[in-house]
């Protein structure tokens, strides 16, 4: 399930940045449960803002699994960008592909956009399988886009419109 993250889950935010997978999955660090808070704090200012919109993915305990997001809302063209992660615990579970399906979904219906874009690094063949089983599209290779100590990376570009038929 998808819902808005809350300030109660600062301790599941601190817990999943310290796997050491999670440490490029935000531009800051998040080594403490208060940096965890101004974490999910961004986030609320960017859905106020309409830039972006991120959802904690949750089990049927409340438990939290992972996070799935829209951002770089482009407005004019109805698009945006989608990222997401999933804890240790979670991965592998089809957790992060049945969110980004849930994402998609609630974007065409709810933000009104109409093309997502999404992006992986080429040596992560789990996230591409994460893509593709959420209904993206490979559209092509963006070469040498990221950089990580130092190591450029290619990064396969996925889409998903809204008038896509889910596979």
């Amino acid at each position: 399930m998808l819902r808005r993250w809350a300030p109660g889950d600062a301790a599941a935010v601190r817990a999943a940045f310290a796997d050491p997978l999670m440490r490029s999955q935000s531009s800051e660090p998040v080594e403490s449960v208060r940096a965890a808070g101004l974490w999910i704090a961004d986030r609320g200012g960017r859905w106020a803002e309409g830039s972006a919109f991120a959802f904690a993915v949750v089990d049927g305990d409340g438990t939290v699994l992972g996070n799935a997001s829209v951002g770089s809302v482009n407005r004019q063209h109805a698009t945006g960008w989608v990222s997401y992660w999933t804890t240790a615990a979670a991965r592998g579970r089809g957790v992060a592909s049945a969110a980004c399906r849930a994402l998609a979904q609630w974007a065409f219906d709810d933000a009104e956009l109409f093309r997502l874009e999404l992006g992986h690094r080429v040596n992560n063949p789990a996230s591409c399988r994460v893509a593709r089983a959420a209904g993206f599209t490979v559209e092509g290779l963006q070469r040498q886009k990221l950089a990580y100590d130092g190591v450029r990376h290619d990064v396969e570009l996925h889409a998903r419109l809204a008038t896509d038929p889910l596979r």
